[in-house]
């Protein structure tokens, strides 16, 4: 570790059980960190060869035909499209088997069903739906690009096949050519913009990995990377979460399976979207006693 910086970022609750968060924050707290590195270990970042990315999952950004968002994104811990699961589990029953989870709030998929179904104009504009971590780096490299892992909380990714699902998608009314390509999360994605690297004084233009999902990525990060071996993740949320290498679903007993970041393996989660967030709250509720 040769330094760190970090940002800090807002979420919005417009109504109650709402989450949303402006993509411009991401990519204003990434410049900033840089320029921070850049003025504190010039000669460090000049000699970076790779970035790696990992992101929040499940966040819906909706972006237009100049890829501008259309909308703040709708965050994982969102809980407006309860209904929209309903719906889902009865325009597509094959769901389950196909996408080893069960229709549920976090997931970006019901997310624009909702969003077809309220703020129907702004569906219609959309052109490119990218989680959070592709719609940064679309900022930094240009290229519309996913890992598996983070695309599995999605549920428009078949798990199995480690593809998209055309079934999936069209259960939204969305098509391929309105997601990022896919890739493993430890394969060369794209390059950073030539201009960005001479911004922050790089030497030459860095690879971008594929990178992972932010438990994907924490699993990686432990050495959670072999079947036999399982952690809890304890942030805004929680989860329990196992290595496995084939699928071994479980979504009546609300097990999710997903990607992991690692080719020819999966991750076995069980999550609740509420868990140091919920410390925060009661902390600010008693904080003036």
């Amino acid at each position: 570790m040769v330094a760190s910086r970090s940002q800090s970022l807002t979420v919005a609750s417009p109504h109650p059980g709402y989450s949303e968060q402006d993509p411009g924050q991401w990519i204003d707290a990434t410049f900033a960190t840089l320029d921070a590195l850049k003025a504190d270990h010039p000669r460090e970042l000049a000699a970076v060869d790779g970035i790696g990315l990992s992101g929040q999952m499940h966040g819906a950004t909706l972006l237009d035909a100049s890829f501008k968002p259309l909308r703040p994104c709708i965050l994982w811990n969102d809980g407006r499209s309860a209904a929209e699961c309903r719906v889902l589990e009865q325009r597509w029953p094959a769901c389950v088997r196909r996408q080893a989870t069960r229709p549920c709030l976090d997931s970006p998929l019901p997310k624009l069903v909702w969003v077809a179904r309220h703020e129907p104009e702004i569906f219609a504009a959309t052109k490119l739906v990218l989680l959070p971590k592709a719609y940064l780096r679309l900022i930094l490299s240009g290229e519309a690009i996913e890992d598996v892992s983070d695309a599995s909380g999605s549920l428009w990714l078949d798990v199995a096949r480690r593809d998209w699902s055309d079934e999936g998608l069209s259960a939204t009314g969305l098509s391929r050519s309105q997601m990022p390509r896919l890739i493993e999360g430890c394969a060369p994605a794209a390059r950073l913009r030539s201009e960005m690297a001479l911004r922050w004084g790089m030497t030459k233009r860095p690879v971008i990995a594929g990178g992972a999902g932010d438990n994907p990525a924490g699993a990686i990060g432990i050495g959670a990377i072999r079947r036999g071996a399982a952690f809890v993740s304890l942030g805004t949320s929680g989860a329990l979460l196992a290595p496995t290498n084939a699928i071994a679903a479980n979504p009546q007993r609300a097990v999710h399976t997903f990607c992991h970041a690692i080719p020819a393996m999966w991750i076995q989660a069980g999550a609740i979207l509420s868990a140091a967030s919920s410390l925060a709250w009661i902390a600010r509720l008693l904080g003036g006693l």
